[in-house]
């Protein structure tokens, strides 16, 4: 892990007494149970029976960061995945050869081709999103609109704060 010293914005933070770091272990420990979560094979495996697909998981994960950021180009799919650059190439390259997905040269650069979702496979992101949202239902169903509504845009918030900050445009 790289240290670096503290910024402008975490002295503001240290100074915001709103924010205790019981609060923030609170807040830590709640995203790595998310995270963990997520992670679960049997969570892919039950979403992909759910959605009436048969897919590798490691391709249907990849399949949906296509659909999601695309197009995109291998390194920055291989970035969001937390995977290695051959790997995730390998299983683009299946991916393109399933028809789900397919490669072109980037406008931006000719050197590097970026991937695209097809017709196929955004009718695959859909059976997903539809069975997410069928086994997402029982959990929410008693959330009221407002708390879904405010855990969207602070979920939101929270990232893009994070993303800023990782790229250097920290908003503070």
């Amino acid at each position: 892990m790289h240290i670096t010293a503290p910024s402008e914005a975490s002295r503001k933070f240290v100074q915001n007494t709103r924010i205790t770091k019981k609060k923030l272990r609170e807040l830590h420990g709640a995203m790595v149970d998310l995270i963990a979560l997520m992670n679960q094979p049997q969570r892919d495996q039950a979403l992909l029976a759910e959605a009436g697909i048969s897919l590798d998981q490691a391709l249907f994960r990849l399949l949906v960061g296509i659909e999601r950021f695309g197009p995109i180009g291998v390194v920055e799919l291989s970035n969001r995945a937390g995977r290695d650059y051959t790997t995730v190439s390998r299983q683009v390259a299946k991916l393109e050869s399933l028809g789900l997905i397919e490669r072109r040269p980037s406008p931006a650069d000719r050197r590097i081709h970026e991937a695209v979702i097809t017709d196929k496979g955004r009718q695959m992101t859909d059976a997903l999103d539809a069975a997410r949202q069928r086994l997402a239902a029982p959990i929410l169903a008693t959330w009221s609109e407002e708390d879904f509504s405010d855990l969207v845009r602070l979920m939101r918030r929270f990232v893009d704060d994070l993303m800023a900050q990782s790229s250097g445009t920290d908003k503070t």
